[in-house]
């Protein structure tokens, strides 16, 4: 187990060290996927017991408001056929943020360094789409065991704060709390409350500070050789470490999905009720050839 990485320093080091540029080759785009094999996907349909379906993601962003300042565009249109007719729809979103549902693509954040196994951005980007790690490639989806870490539960609260953010270390403690284990290629799922925060205080992502994870958690992330990190509140700004969107590192250093914005009280509640923080999760983005991301519905089943 690692010790949590605090400075800025610390952290550079991390991502530099132990990054998984060259892991499964140097001209691998999925990054941590990879470690999604067939095994992990027979565990994770074994691991289903009631068969509940969930989701965790939120309703398409068309209304505008404090996190929502670029709402989608929904159009819907109709035409006669014959003696009936036919409705279509029409839809634009600029899904980075944290309004929608998505999910980062590798492609999608870079480093002093560069891009996930080290390509440089001016090199693969390009206005029509990305000619490296785009959300394509994993068009056969992600469908894995996912593994619940309830913060707010563990620390007898509410909703995680500003002065208390998610630090690695925490949760090693709460997969010790829970009696679970993290695998390679599991998808770690971080409650941290913000729909409890958003009934208390202003909306998550509107203040001055922001709560979420501390860019610590990043070791926790490389230590596990997680495949997925579901989270809702993302990372905590400003975080003292002089670097902004820190544990979106883990995109370019790791490899690892970033699935944003999720709905997870819901999924929280029901793993407490059932004494069990495991269940199959499925995402499956659109396959936008050389997108930076796409907008999810992801799913567990318990």
């Amino acid at each position: 187990m690692s010790t949590d990485a605090v400075t800025h320093d610390e952290i550079a080091t991390l991502i530099s060290t132990r990054n998984n540029w060259g892991r499964w080759g140097s001209d691998d785009q999925r990054g941590a996927v990879n470690l999604v094999t067939p095994e992990r996907t027979r565990a994770a349909a074994a691991s289903v017991g009631a068969g509940t379906v969930m989701s965790l993601s939120r309703p398409f962003p068309k209304e505008p408001g404090p996190t929502n300042r670029k709402p989608a565009n929904h159009y819907l249109m109709q035409e006669p056929r014959g003696a009936g007719g036919m409705a279509s729809d029409y839809l634009g979103l600029n899904y980075h943020g944290l309004a929608c549902t998505h999910i980062d693509a590798l492609n999608h954040a870079w480093g002093e360094e560069g891009m996930w196994n080290g390509r440089q951005p001016e090199d693969v980007l390009r206005p029509a789409g990305a000619l490296w790690a785009g959300i394509d490639a994993w068009s056969n989806g992600i469908v894995t065991r996912g593994v619940l870490l309830d913060v707010p539960r563990h620390r007898g609260v509410g909703y995680v704060t500003q002065d208390r953010p998610v630090h690695g270390r925490e949760l090693h403690e709460i997969c010790t709390a829970q009696g679970v284990e993290i695998q390679p290629g599991d998808a770690v799922v971080v409650h941290s409350g913000r729909e409890e925060h958003d009934r208390h205080e202003e909306p998550w992502g509107t203040g001055t500070a922001r709560p979420g994870l501390h860019a610590s958690c990043l070791a926790f992330l490389r230590d596990t050789d997680c495949s997925v990190l579901v989270w809702d509140m993302l990372d905590m700004a400003p975080n003292g470490v002089d670097m902004d969107w820190a544990v979106h590192a883990a995109l370019y250093a790791f490899g690892t999905a970033l699935v944003d914005n999720a709905v997870l009280e819901p999924l929280a509640d029901a793993c407490a009720e059932r004494g069990r923080y495991d269940f199959m999760f499925v995402a499956a983005p659109l396959p936008v050839a050389g997108g930076t991301g796409s907008p999810v519905n992801p799913l567990v089943i318990l």
